[in-house]
């Protein structure tokens, strides 16, 4: 049990009290589903009323969020190293899988395990193998997530609860469902003008087409 703890890279005690705390949250959530009622099954931190105004909705919300607790179990069985370095974000079915990790084989088994989950569509892997980054670089990923969350929130022509946003090393990677063109170029714009952005990386939805993976 202590080899995975010898291995631990600079950012991971950062990394590691915030995925256990959310993922804890999650699996807590599923387990005490059946005596609570289904709605618990949205997830940690979400409400129903957050999820049914998404454009997904609350029973795309539930289906995703399922998804997202299978994957996460998947990987806490095969590596807890693996939970800590990587992460998943689900939109309709779609998986992104963001993080950096040393070995390519680290890679390869994510996505691998990721497709165990009942209900996916479609795997957008981006997880970087690098040995690079540090305390300082997630904190400053967190800015950057941060700043760009804060600016389409209090943009009145773009829809932010539509949109999920994770930032490694610099690069900013968007999900989730765009209004139209229009709101898609507004949100890329905000991001490639906050400091500290490398690259902007979008896998958004423009709303009204099909569904990649259907």
């Amino acid at each position: 049990m202590g080899e995975p703890f010898q291995t631990m890279t600079k950012t991971e005690p950062f990394r590691r009290g915030y995925r256990i705390a959310t993922g804890t949250g999650i699996l807590l959530l599923i387990t005490l589903a059946p005596l609570a009622g289904c709605s618990l099954a949205v997830g940690a931190g979400a409400t129903a009323g957050v999820a049914a105004s998404q454009e997904r909705g609350l029973g795309g919300a539930i289906k995703d969020t399922t998804i997202n607790t299978e994957i996460a179990k998947n990987w806490i069985n095969f590596s807890p190293d693996l939970f800590v370095e990587t992460s998943a974000d689900v939109h309709e079915g779609r998986v992104l899988l963001t993080g950096t990790v040393s070995n390519p084989q680290v890679r390869l088994d994510a996505v691998r395990l990721a497709w165990q989950a009942d209900g996916v569509r479609q795997m957008i892997n981006e997880i970087q193998v690098t040995n690079e980054g540090g305390v300082a670089d997630f904190a400053q990923d967190s800015w950057i997530t941060g700043q760009l969350r804060a600016k389409i929130t209090f943009d009145t022509h773009v829809l932010a609860i539509n949109y999920s946003i994770e930032t490694v090393n610099g690069v900013i990677y968007l999900m989730g469902i765009a209004q139209d063109p229009a709101e898609l170029d507004r949100v890329i714009r905000y991001a490639r003008n906050i400091k500290y952005v490398k690259n902007v990386i979008s896998h958004v939805r423009i709303k009204g087409t099909p569904i990649p993976g259907t």
